[in-house]
């Protein structure tokens, strides 16, 4: 059986730096230890570290920095092409561009209201369910 692919949206990213012991930092921490294979484009991987960088999170810089240098050692470097057009929120079409250009299973994310439940084969689900999923493909 192929490995999990996901794409995180940045909300799970950023919840998963500011709630250590969250479901969002696990499923993070799980990525980076290769339980799943997380994939990421160079867009998002800028949009995790804009975002996370914002002074109301007060996040420390160099934390911030290990992180998505983690991140970009560990993940699948997807390079999308095609521009979408199929989300509530035009800022989270990169997120859908990564997933179908890195072929992902899924996106995870906290905010599914403004995804489709499903683009091109790509299930999208809170981080809740992935840890469901997750957990039932343990080998």
């Amino acid at each position: 059986m192929p490995p999990v692919r996901a794409v995180l949206d940045t909300n799970v990213v950023v919840s998963a730096h500011l709630k250590e012991r969250g479901q969002e930092a696990l499923i993070l921490e799980l990525g980076l230890s290769g339980r799943f294979e997380l994939v990421v484009s160079p867009v998002l991987l800028r949009e995790y570290e804009e975002v996370l960088l914002r002074p109301r999170f007060n996040l420390n810089p160099a934390a911030i920095a290990r992180s998505i240098g983690a991140i970009r050692h560990r993940a699948l470097l997807a390079a999308p092409t095609k521009r979408l057009n199929v989300t509530r929120d035009p800022d989270d079409n990169m997120v859908l561009e990564c997933a179908s250009s890195g072929r992902a299973h899924y996106v995870v994310t906290g905010n599914a209201r403004d995804f489709p439940h499903q683009f091109q084969g790509i299930h999208v689900i809170a981080p809740r369910q992935f840890l469901v999923i997750l957990a039932a493909s343990v080998e």
